[in-house]
């Protein structure tokens, strides 16, 4: 991939370049949003369609650009995704722009198979706050290497010297129950925080089988408060096959690949885009208020519980756009620090 793809023009008149006010910002600015760093792969799960074999990684001050953006629009946290972000030669560097630009939760997705101890000592002096790992099962099979075969002693390592938090998934719909089961096991035993994932579509939709769906009942019985999640969504998809919800992705949830373009989130590529560097309180403010008509079958756990803040909330647009805070006036802001 050549570096011309990818979007680097400055703030135009399209643009904002000051910082959100705070009071947009309770209104309908972002709490998460998850960043491309390189669409390559180690790996070729059989589910995943979030992945290449042939993409450069995205350079540096290309990124630092990206972060400072959203910083701009004053993103609370921030997660390095790919693709595996382990394999970005910049990581480092990545984390210490994000530590100086002062996104409180600074956090990597990874399959842990590039975690090396010098790789977790630089994780842990360059600011990382929060790691998830997903493990597929126990023994390698025809979907799937990202088992606890392959990743134990990647993992061991990282429980006696991570300084970061670490969620350890296990993932319902590639592996038997008996699997499942010990990987939560063995997260609980490392001290990590055991989470549990449903394999979905390209679309975001899950189908589980009936003794898939037995064995989700049965994990989220063992773990109890950890297993809660927004709004019980999962149970009611699974009973329902709808879960209806107020999506605010494009506001609260920003996803954004590695062209740069804001997306509604991995699974929605197609149905809306916008330069990063171009989003502005507008677009904030049209998305949070946008239905999307694939919510109500929607399984993405982290557009679900960015959304879960605000469903108290209409999905119809005020009548009356909210005015612009003094803030916004360019005499009154002050540099992010």
């Amino acid at each position: 991939m050549n570096v011309k793809h990818w979007a680097t023009s400055s703030t135009g008149a399209a643009g904002e370049s000051t910082p959100l006010s705070w009071l947009d910002w309770v209104r309908y600015g972002p709490f998460l949003a998850q960043l491309i760093v390189t669409r390559r792969c180690n790996l070729a799960c059989g589910y995943c369609t979030e992945y290449d074999k042939t993409s450069d990684p995205i350079p540096l001050p290309i990124l630092q650009q990206r972060l400072e953006k959203l910083r701009q629009l004053r993103t609370w946290a921030l997660a390095l995704m790919g693709g595996e972000p382990t394999l970005h030669p910049d990581l480092l560097p990545i984390l210490d722009t994000m530590k100086r630009l002062g996104f409180r939760r600074r956090m990597l997705t990874t399959n842990g198979l590039l975690l090396t101890p010098e790789l977790i000592a630089g994780l842990n002096q360059h600011g990382l706050t929060d790691m998830s790992v997903s493990v597929d099962g126990i023994k390698r099979n025809a979907t799937t290497v990202k088992v606890l075969d392959t990743l134990k002693t990647n993992l061991e390592h990282l429980a006696r010297t991570a300084r970061f938090q670490v969620v350890l998934s296990a993932v319902i719909g590639s592996t038997p129950r008996e699997e499942v089961l010990e990987v939560v096991t063995f997260a609980e035993s490392q001290g990590f925080a055991p989470r549990l994932l449903l394999l979905h579509d390209a679309h975001g939709q899950i189908g589980l089988s009936p003794a898939q769906r037995a064995v989700y009942a049965e994990v989220k019985a063992k773990l109890g408060r950890q297993a809660k999640e927004a709004h019980d969504y999962r149970d009611r998809l699974l009973q329902d096959g709808a879960a209806p919800f107020r999506c605010r992705s494009g506001a609260r949830y920003l996803y954004i690949d590695e062209f740069g373009m804001v997306r509604w989130c991995a699974q929605t590529r197609t149905a809306f885009g916008k330069n990063l560097l171009e989003y502005t309180r507008d677009d904030l403010h049209h998305h949070f208020y946008t239905s999307k008509s694939c919510s109500d079958a929607c399984s993405v756990g982290c557009v679900r519980t960015a959304s879960a803040y605000d469903q108290w909330r209409s999905q119809r647009v005020p009548d009356v756009t909210p005015p612009v805070c003094p803030a916004h006036d360019s005499t009154h802001m002050r540099s992010e620090q």
